[in-house]
Parts: structure tokens; C-alpha cells; sequence
């Protein structure tokens, strides 16, 4: 008979075994489609349309409520798209900005304009005045095209624009040239040898801009072989078959909704089901409708549907996975047994970068795995971090120093720059001045270089990453560091909570910054008994100094937080229009701030 200990150890080795098995059929079949892109540098997406329209030819590719694209009819679209660019003497390197709603036709935009060697700038549809102009001008772009319901918002960034680019219009616009009517009379059967250039997947194809959570956004290069990895990747981690439809609501500006949702599918012959915008409320509604396999997720994506009211439908989709990134723990069980998800595929990654794990599975709150098998293929780090420097701990020798296991820290990954591993080379922004700060120089030996992702993780001893806080958003009070992200999942779990953004505010004469978080209540909010709550859940210092009551949180066009702001509007009740409450250490409660409390506070009066 085993001893308990043996038995504990054995059920341990299983569990382990068992994961890497069911890693190692996920890595295999990534593996299986993206290696032979390096090998093939010529074969770029464009490339594929006329492949993937010869073999799936009538099969439906791209479906929404406006149009149904099949793959056919996206070739052709894009045929002529190209032949627009080149009757327009676009050139090889040459920039168009794309500033329309997610709909089939900005595919086959983006695919015609880069099949003749154009770069697509992959404009946010939410930017308005000069962080629109900022965008457009950084990537010096000889075309612009702007979807008729966006040209509004596009007028109050005209003004400021210093490109001097020709202005289309998609859909009804009495001063600019209509871009749709302008390819009706061109050809859509295949590129000639001679329309088409050589093109390798070194070329530059689109512009992908980050969030702007913390400043204005940076157009991070995406050349042709990171579209051609981030569509086969994910093929091979989802398994994906002819038969699949995947559901993406999210914006296809960016990575997630514009490539991994749609290349995926593509490439295999599965469909793509592109709604405009995400709705909590018609969201099972469309996945049942259209008969979706697959849904792509980013963050608080999943906190709202969890939120909503109940869907009659929310358990009668036939999904089969639901891909994406920022689950966070505190919401992973719940989500998954409610609306009976039989796989989440959580996974990590940026655009611009070299680090890119995943879950395959399935452990809750984790963001991905690397097992000491594949290390050597993916080398990636976890060294300190000094959150009141804000950079990378150094030893008495000038080397950076790797966290223990479940110690947090900055996630790095080794730039290799060779052409057998584009996919660890880190490929910058269209700004060059942008990119030496995410550039760590002389970390572990003189001379090497690694990309910094600017997220603290901690890697427990099974190489499961878990994800802590952005760079940034970490902060410290009362000499200890307090993680935003730690705080946030602690309000969430409050019964009546919708949402909660967490950050640090400076007071006059005291060290770091104190913790200030933004809640949205579902009715009323019980502020005693969440004071109760907290009191019980986070230790005194990083509870909260501050709360104020929202209607809702302000999200990025991919859900993810704003914070600027609310960072410099601080505290005062006299500039701000919601309430505001105090965390009176004496009291032993939250208290309405009002200006003569927070004058005191400001002057030292009052102990915090």
C-alpha cells in the first residue's frame, strides 16, 4: 500500500504528464504550420487568397449583418483593391490609413492594398481631434480612406493634420472621392506576374497601433510574416477546421480581432462571423444564430457577458472553444460553468513583441506555459523589478537578476536576430525613437538584448505564467508595492460590483502614491460592508484611500481600462462630478469627501 505522500507525489507526476501531453499536441500543431513560413519567405497572405479560393471557392468566408463574403468574392474584392492601389502609384513601403468599422469589406482592403506592396495603417475608430492625428501623421501615409459614418470624428483631426494625404471616402461623402466607386470599373481575376512584386515576408504590411492606455498610441511595424505567424499559429492552437465559424466582435484594428480571429479561419476554410461592435445583450443571440464553434475574447469582454442578465441562449451555442487574453482569475470558473464553455484557450502576447505563450491547458488565472522542453525555443524571463525606479533590478556586476519561483517581476524575451527565427526578433514602431526603451541591453551577459513587455508576472515552479500588473500601474504605499490588478479582483468579487479600476493618486508630503479605485454598482453599493470586505481580503495597505462611485468605467476600443485621466483628476470633489468617498482610518469606514476633508488631507491633517 502507497503511503500518502507516495500517493500525493504520484497523482502529482500524473497531473504533470497529463499537461505536457496536452501542451505538446497544441505546440505540435502550431509548430506543424507556422515552420515552414521562414521557409517559404515569399509566400506572404495575399499569396494565399488565390489558394484558399481555388479549394474553398462558394464556402462563405466572411458573414455579417451588412454583406456575406465568400472566399471567392474576397479574392475578387481584394483583386480590385489592388489595382487600385497601383492605378493610385502606390509603391512598395507606401502607407494608406484605414479608418473604418469592423465589416468584410476592410479585409479585403487591408489584403489588396499589401498584396502590391502598400503598408495598411489600422486606424482605432474611437480617436477623435489630435490623438487621430497623431496616428495618421506618424505613419506619413499617401491615402486615407475613411468609412462615411466615421467622417464626423474625422473632421476634428483634419485641421490638425501635417500629411498631405488624398482623402477617400467609403459610402456617401459630398466633398471626397468614393472609394467603392472607384474599383467598380477595375479588374478582379488574379494578379499578373507583372502587376504583382516580389514581395517577402520581411516586407512591411500593416500598422498596428497599441491601446493608448497611457499616452498617445504607437504604430507598431507588422510585417508580412507576423500576419502569416499570427493566422497559422492559431490555426494550429485551435484546431481549426473547415466547419468552424468564429464569432469576433472585437475591433479589427488590432491583432486580436483583425488577424488571430480572422487569418485562422481563413486559412483553413472555416467562416468568420464579424460584428461591428460587441453587445452583451445580443451576444449569445448571434452566436446561436449564426451557429458559431469558436469566439474570441479580450478582458472585460467576458466580466460584462458574465454580468448581463441571463440569455435563453447562453447555454444552447454549440461553442467548442473561446480563445483570447486578460480572463483574470476571479471570473474564470464562473464564466466557464455558466455558459458552459468546454475549453478556454487563454493565451499572452503583443504585436510588436517576441513573447507568446499559451494555455493550452486550461489552468484558471494562468496566461500561458513554457515547459523546460521548449525553453531553448522560447527563452523568456522573469527578473526583478524596482517599482519605485521602474526598471529592471541590477547585481553588483550590472546583470539583471531572475525572480524565484512565484516571485513577480518584468517578463522579458531574447531578441535573436536571425532569419531562421523572425519570431524572436522585436520589430519596433514606425517612430524608431520609440523603440529603445523597450530594448534591454547587457541583461544576463555583455551584449544581449531582450524585449521588455512591460507586464510584471509571476512563473510558478510547473513554468505557468500568471499575470500581475502593467509596468506603470504598480505603485507603492506605505513602503510596500501594491498591485492594481491584486486590488481590482478583490472589489470584483463583492456581490453587487460591475467593474473597478484601480490606480495610484499623490498626495502633498506623503512618499508613493495611494491607492483610488473607481467602482460601478450594479444598483446600489453597500460601502459598509464593502469596507468589511476589503478589511478581510487585502492587507491595510493596499486597500483602497479612495472610491468613486461611476456610472461606468471608460475602456479602450479593446476593453481595456483607461486610466490617465482619472490619475490627474486625482481626488478633488470640487473638479470631479462623481461622489467620492474617504477610507477613515478612524471612523473605521468610507466617508463622503468633500472639499473641506480633502483640504485637510492635502494639508496633513488628517492620518492616513
Amino acid at each position: 500500500m502507497l503511503a500518502p505522500d507516495s500517493l500525493g507525489a504520484g497523482m502529482d507526476f500524473l497531473e504533470r504528464l497529463r499537461d505536457d501531453l496536452v501542451f505538446l499536441r497544441g505546440a505540435l500543431r502550431a509548430l506543424k504550420l507556422t515552420t515552414p513560413i521562414a521557409k517559404n519567405p515569399t509566400r506572404v497572405f495575399p499569396l494565399l487568397m488565390d489558394e484558399l479560393c481555388a479549394t474553398f471557392g462558394d464556402a462563405p468566408a466572411l458573414i455579417s449583418d451588412r454583406e456575406q463574403l465568400t472566399y471567392r468574392a474576397l479574392a475578387a474584392r481584394s483583386n480590385r483593391y489592388a489595382r487600385w492601389a497601383l492605378r493610385e502609384g502606390i509603391r512598395k513601403g507606401d502607407t494608406v490609413c484605414l479608418l473604418m468599422p469592423n465589416r468584410p469589406e476592410y479585409m479585403a482592403i487591408w489584403i489588396g492594398i499589401t498584396s502590391v506592396g502598400g503598408v495598411v495603417a489600422l486606424i482605432n475608430t474611437n480617436l477623435i481631434g489630435p490623438s487621430l492625428a497623431h496616428c495618421i501623421d506618424i505613419v506619413s501615409p499617401k491615402h486615407v480612406i475613411v468609412a462615411a459614418e466615421l467622417a464626423d470624428g474625422f473632421e476634428t483631426a483634419r485641421p490638425l493634420l501635417k500629411s498631405n494625404a488624398k482623402i477617400w471616402s467609403y459610402g456617401e461623402s459630398a466633398e471626397f472621392p468614393r472609394i467603392e466607386h472607384a474599383i467598380e470599373s477595375l479588374a478582379d481575376h488574379s494578379l499578373t506576374a507583372a502587376e504583382r512584386p516580389v514581395l517577402t515576408i520581411e516586407d512591411r504590411a500593416l500598422y498596428i497601433y497599441t491601446s493608448g492606455t497611457t499616452g498617445l498610441p504607437k504604430a507598431a511595424n507588422v510585417n508580412h510574416y507576423r500576419v502569416m505567424l499570427a493566422s497559422h499559429a492559431f490555426a494550429g492552437v485551435m484546431d481549426v477546421r473547415p466547419t468552424d465559424r468564429m464569432y469576433d466582435c472585437l475591433p479589427m484594428y488590432h491583432t486580436a480581432g483583425g488577424l488571430v480571429a480572422t487569418g485562422a479561419l481563413l486559412i483553413k476554410g472555416g467562416s468568420v462571423v464579424v460584428r461591428e461592435r460587441f453587445s452583451a445583450r445580443e451576444f449569445w443571440d448571434d452566436v446561436v444564430r449564426y451557429e458559431c464553434t469558436l469566439f474570441q475574447y479580450i478582458g472585460e469582454l467576458c466580466r460584462y457577458l458574465t454580468h448581463a442578465p441571463p440569455s435563453a441562449n447562453e447555454t444552447r451555442h454549440r461553442i467548442r472553444l473561446a480563445c483570447g487574453n486578460g480572463l483574470r482569475p476571479d471570473l474564470w470558473d464562473d464564466f466557464k460553468n455558466r455558459f458552459r464553455i468546454p475549453q478556454i484557450l487563454e493565451f499572452y502576447g503583443a504585436t510588436e513583441g517576441n513573447v507568446n505563450i499559451f494555455n493550452f491547458e486550461g489552468k484558471p488565472g494562468a496566461v500561458g506555459r513554457v515547459p523546460w522542453f521548449v525553453a531553448h525555443r522560447f527563452p523568456i524571463a522573469v527578473v526583478r523589478f524596482d517599482v519605485e525606479r521602474q526598471e529592471p533590478v541590477r547585481d553588483a556586476n550590472g546583470f539583471c537578476v531572475r525572480c524565484d519561483p512565484n516571485e513577480p517581476g518584468e517578463v522579458i524575451g531574447k531578441i535573436i536576430n536571425k532569419a531562421s527565427k523572425p519570431g524572436n526578433r522585436f520589430e519596433g514602431y514606425a517612430t524608431t525613437g520609440q523603440n529603445d526603451h523597450k530594448i534591454l541591453r547587457d541583461v544576463f551577459k555583455k551584449g544581449d538584448s531582450w524585449f521588455r513587455t512591460g507586464d510584471l508576472m509571476r512563473k510558478d515552479e510547473r513554468g505557468y505564467f500568471y499575470f500581475v500588473d502593467r509596468v506603470g500601474d504598480t505603485f507603492r504605499w506605505k513602503g510596500e508595492n501594491v498591485s492594481t490588478s491584486e486590488v481590482s479582483e478583490a472589489i470584483n468579487n463583492f456581490p453587487g460590483i460591475v467593474d473597478a479600476n484601480v490606480y495610484g493618486v499623490a498626495i502633498p508630503g506623503r512618499e508613493g502614491r495611494a491607492g483610488m479605485a473607481a467602482i460601478v454598482c450594479h444598483g446600489g453599493c453597500d460601502l459598509k460592508a464593502l469596507h468589511t470586505h476589503l478589511r478581510t481580503n487585502l492587507p491595510d495597505y493596499a486597500r483602497p484611500l479612495f472610491v468613486r462611485i461611476q456610472g461606468e468605467i471608460e475602456m479602450t476600443g479593446t476593453f481595456k481600462q483607461k486610466k490617465v485621466d482619472l490619475v490627474k483628476e486625482g481626488f478633488d470633489p470640487s473638479k470631479i462630478s462623481d461622489a467620492i468617498y474617504f477610507n477613515d482610518p478612524q471612523a473605521g469606514a468610507f466617508v463622503l469627501l468633500n472639499p473641506a476633508l480633502h483640504r485637510r488631507i492635502e494639508q496633513g491633517e488628517v492620518r492616513l
